[in-house]
């Protein structure tokens, strides 16, 4: 499943750029409301609205969430995924928004990532047996078979997140498949580049390469599908996940929702009805904090990782993922600044001469100084970034 819970993190930022954070507050305070609209004096008799800025309680200080996409095949969702016993994480992003709040970044950690899970203290006092090196998807497993219950499985795998990183984390937050498919909807679409056709039964996935907007059933289905595309990997699945949810992220980021507030409501109401929260997080006053971030400053990344040599299915961390880890830790940029380049000062060409030959003087050399397109759905190894400028809505 795609890492949509990222989305509704972004989704939350957005809106707040937008001027949008009186409805985001709304849309995040879980109340009952009345309605007595009928009862109150005309606007024109009343005083101006004055809505306070959100707070955030961790202003000036660096951010991280675990964000976790749940296979969850209960209710609803199991006419999206199919009937399957139990409760998996099919997804797992660090979550890093910067002390200054100028970048958000996003590190996916592949579940097939063999890892140490440690011991997890789960409801009703028990605890898990530690593993030494196992998947990392088995922590959420873990946590849930020992407390039954979605805090239990969330807080193993925000656990280990901090045990493999060394990276502290504030909480986690867990979507389903049901939430995202039905933000895309609520965004009526996503406008996306495919550049070849792809097929896979599995995830009920049938596109034609070209330029088209994706349904939120076709998104979801291009985020799970994972046999029958390219090499089949765990990686591969991620790569496109991230440019997916780079492209929608394009499309919150440029699309002026306040002209359709019908439109905004539905795509909050889908945002947040599927979104689970650990005590601490405060989405609202983040997202205003957020809300000067560019789309060319959130940036989503694999941690780099490469296939175990005992088991190519598996992937162990490479040793380039060190430094990621302590980026975010340092809270600098995961992909680091280019160094600028001092321009030279131009010098006046010779002119040559006139040329004595048949031929003549050879005809100018064409150039363009037109950076190159980069294919969001390309095969990009682990470590390699993209940001949503990178995303193509056309072919």
């Amino acid at each position: 499943m795609l890492r949509s819970v990222a989305l509704v993190t972004t989704a939350v930022v957005a809106f707040g750029a937008s001027g949008a954070t009186a409805l985001v507050v709304r849309s995040l305070s879980n109340v009952e409301h009345v309605d007595n609209r009928a009862l109150v004096a005309p606007e024109a008799d009343r005083p101006p609205v004055a809505i306070p800025d959100p707070e955030d309680p961790l202003a000036g200080l660096p951010v991280n969430l675990v964000l976790i996409g749940s296979d969850d095949r209960s209710g609803v969702n199991e006419a999206i995924g199919g009937a399957e016993a139990g409760m998996r994480s099919d997804t797992t992003i660090l979550l890093h928004v910067a002390a200054d709040r100028s970048r958000v970044e996003l590190v996916s950690i592949p579940r097939d990532l063999m890892v140490p899970i440690p011991s997890c203290t789960v409801t009703g006092g028990g605890t898990t047996r530690a593993a030494t090196r196992t998947m990392f998807n088995e922590a959420f497993s873990k946590g849930w078979i020992g407390g039954k219950d979605l805090a239990s499985a969330a807080t193993c795998t925000q656990m280990t997140v901090e045990q493999v990183s060394g990276v502290r984390t504030d909480g986690f937050a867990v979507v389903d498949f049901a939430g995202f498919q039905a933000m895309v909807d609520a965004l009526e679409g996503v406008p996306m580049c495919i550049p070849e056709d792809m097929r896979d039964e599995d995830a009920n996935l049938d596109l034609r390469a070209g330029t088209q907007t994706l349904t939120g059933a076709q998104a979801l289905s291009l985020a799970r599908a994972r046999h029958e595309l390219s090499d089949g990997s765990d990686t591969y699945r991620m790569g496109r996940q991230q440019a997916l949810l780079a492209a929608m992220t394009r499309s919150i980021l440029t699309k002026n929702l306040l002209t359709d507030l019908p439109s905004l409501v539905r795509f909050l109401d889908a945002a947040t009805s599927s979104l689970s929260i650990s005590g601490g997080v405060d989405l609202e006053g983040l997202a205003f904090s957020l809300r000067s971030v560019r789309t060319e400053s959130v940036t989503f990344l694999t941690i780099p990782s490469g296939p175990m040599p005992s088991d190519p299915a598996r992937v162990v961390l490479s040793p380039a993922a060190a430094d990621v880890w302590a980026r975010i830790g340092a809270d600098e940029p995961v992909v680091p600044a280019k160094p600028a380049v001092t321009p030279e000062v131009p010098v006046a060409p010779e002119v040559p001469g006139p040329q004595v030959g048949a031929d003549g003087p050879a005809p100018p050399t064409a150039t363009t100084d037109e950076p190159a397109v980069v294919d969001p759905l390309a095969d990009r190894r682990p470590g390699q970034a993209i940001t949503s400028a990178d995303a193509k809505a056309a072919c």
